[in-house]
């Protein structure tokens, strides 16, 4: 293809909007254009690598024994009626009506219609197991849409259902597809993509696993251990404490605090240490503004996931009335009133002379022991892990914490959707059973801009060779030169024959926005016919990356091209 006839601007200025890098060098490179918040069209460079990524799912999900189907992108509501999702799931879900008042949505993500697909076919034991997938549009009304592709509402998915008659057939298979994840990002150019437990979400199940690449600009955090190799979503990080090593007991003691509300302001009026305050922090339930009070150590922070999913349902921080009975920065464990849900962090058990809140304006305790003064507590995980950690794995303190993207994600289901939406198999005895699912997703925009993330530099993208939306980008310098001309055609003509795909530049523009535009777009070999290379008889041959550079004869030009691209897809 000429560049000239390319539909799409380049331009030098980073776009004030732009956070990250790929979505800069996206939009600036003619990639995508913004339609509205978290909603792009795609031009056609980007549109290539999308459809070579695309390719390398479906070979590795062919691979695996998968078939590819399709499901609708608007469902009936009672789909998700059935699975229970229609009321759980909140405003991300785009719910409408059709003309004649028939509840609808837009689908998120389709494990209901999954289910709704083969429930008929598998009632029997023999046509397990079996995996089914789709690369869909998708949509997903995100509260904050940011960073370009990373984060939208409209994005293109491939999810794959497994269904299976036994949990030991489902674990079987979902190592499988996690190795076939590995060999996806190979293949893309991410093979430094990290494997970690997760939390499940909505999606519902009890094991799970995301793949994250590290990165400054990722937002979600990853903890990991230096020492074993741990790794986890910090929304499903345990978070484990050695035992507290009891000191001289301390009577509980009533003290003055005015003008005290903080546990910072705390802590400097007692000259204490943050681990030594017991802090409140308040939520109430969606459902109904009931309150949830949470006590944990002073220097912790709640991991909002593990109290969602212990308390099973969905919570915002608390606005706290007067007649509520809570006494705004002042709410503490000993002698609460109103009427509200405790809990209490595993971070205070075992733990004594703790300065917290007294339920009185102006006043604290010290002197807090919990296994004296609140006998009936019972004591869950729901802090966030921190830096410096101890790991749950091998108990060292040796936990860091990384900024990531999530790249995929697999997930163990059960029979969450199976059992909700009465699908069933008869096994080899007569008896029936409710089917278990695995379900496997991987956003196609996302990768896309997860390899431009981790493979540019100041001037644009480096794409992986597997997936560059052409593999050489041929640059006619002076091409009002008749010379250079009819030498750049013929390698064109030449190259497309051998079915080597080429962006060949022939346009009347200096050299500086010809090398400009292709540094935007990202081709991994580029060759340059220019006056001063045809003197020596040459064409000059690079790589985008600079790790390769020669002058080649012009007579052997297109052999010594498909020389380069096969050393560059051998890696």
């Amino acid at each position: 293809m000429k560049l000239e006839k390319l539909v799409g601007d380049r331009f030098r200025e980073r776009p004030s909007d732009c956070v990250v890098d790929s979505h800069a060098f996206m939009v600036r490179g003619g990639y995508l254009k913004y339609v509205a918040n978290g909603i792009f069209s795609s031009y056609l460079p980007l549109r290539r690598v999308t459809r070579k990524i695309e390719q390398i799912l479906r070979e590795e999900m062919d691979a695996i024994d998968g078939q590819e189907v399709q499901f609708p992108v608007v469902m009936p509501a009672a789909l998700w009626q059935e699975s229970g999702r229609y009321e759980s799931i909140g405003k991300e879900l785009a719910r409408f009506s059709d003309r004649n008042g028939s509840p609808l949505v837009l689908g998120m993500t389709h494990e209901e219609a999954a289910v709704q697909l083969v429930r008929e076919y598998g009632q029997s034991y023999l046509k397990y197991p079996f995996m089914i997938y789709q690369i869909q549009t998708k949509f997903r009304d995100e509260a904050r849409p940011r960073a370009g592709l990373i984060r939208v509402r409209e994005f293109t998915m491939k999810d794959a259902y497994s269904f299976h008659t036994s949990q030991e057939d489902l674990q079987a298979y979902y190592e499988k597809c996690h190795k076939a994840y590995e060999r996806i990002y190979e293949r893309v150019g991410l093979p430094q993509v990290l494997s970690v437990a997760s939390d499940s979400g909505m999606m519902g199940g009890s094991v799970s696993h995301e793949f994250m690449l590290l990165t400054s600009v990722g937002e979600d955090s990853i903890a990991v251990c230096e020492a074993c190799g741990y790794r986890a979503n910090m929304e499903a990080a345990e978070c484990v404490f050695t035992k507290p090593r009891k000191g001289d007991e301390k009577a509980l003691t009533l003290v003055e605090t005015p003008d005290v509300h903080t546990i910072e302001e705390l802590c400097a009026f007692l000259g204490i240490a943050w681990e030594d305050s017991c802090k409140a922090v308040v939520y109430q339930r969606n459902a109904d503004d009931s309150y949830v009070v949470l006590f944990l150590r002073g220097d912790l922070d709640v991991n909002e996931t593990k109290l969602t999913n212990y308390l099973g349902c969905e919570i915002h921080p608390a606005v706290i009335t007067e007649d509520s009975g809570l006494n705004a920065g002042y709410i503490g464990p000993v002698n609460l009133k109103g009427d509200c849900t405790v809990l209490y962090d595993r971070s205070l058990e075992g733990r004594g002379n703790l300065a917290c809140g007294a339920n009185r304006n102006g006043y604290h305790y010290t002197g807090l022991d919990m296994e004296r003064d609140i006998k009936d507590a019972r004591y869950h995980d729901f802090a966030k892990i921190q830096e410096g950690g101890i790991c749950p794995c091998c108990k060292r303190a040796a936990i860091k914490v990384f900024r990531g993207i999530e790249v995929g994600n697999i997930f163990q289901l059960g029979t969450k959707y199976t059992k909700s939406m009465n699908m069933t198999y008869v096994d080899e005895k007569g008896e029936s059973h409710y089917p278990v699912m695995g379900c496997y997703g991987i956003g196609v925009g996302r990768l896309a801009a997860a390899v431009c993330e981790a493979s540019h530099d100041e001037y644009g993208p480096i794409w992986p060779l597997s997936i560059a939306p052409w593999q050489v980008h041929l640059c006619a310098v002076r091409p009002d030169n008749e010379e250079v001309k009819a030498c750049a055609d013929k390698l064109y003509e030449e190259l497309e024959r051998r079915g080597v795909e080429v962006i060949y530049d022939d346009r009347r523009v200096s050299a500086g926005v010809m090398f400009a535009d292709a540094d935007l777009l990202g081709v991994p070999v580029r060759l340059i016919v220019s006056p001063r290379n045809l003197k020596k008889n040459a064409v000059e041959m690079v790589t985008r990356d600079k790790s390769y550079s020669a002058e080649i004869p012009v007579e052997t030009a297109a052999d010594e091209t498909e020389k380069l691209l096969r050393s560059l897809a051998q890696g």
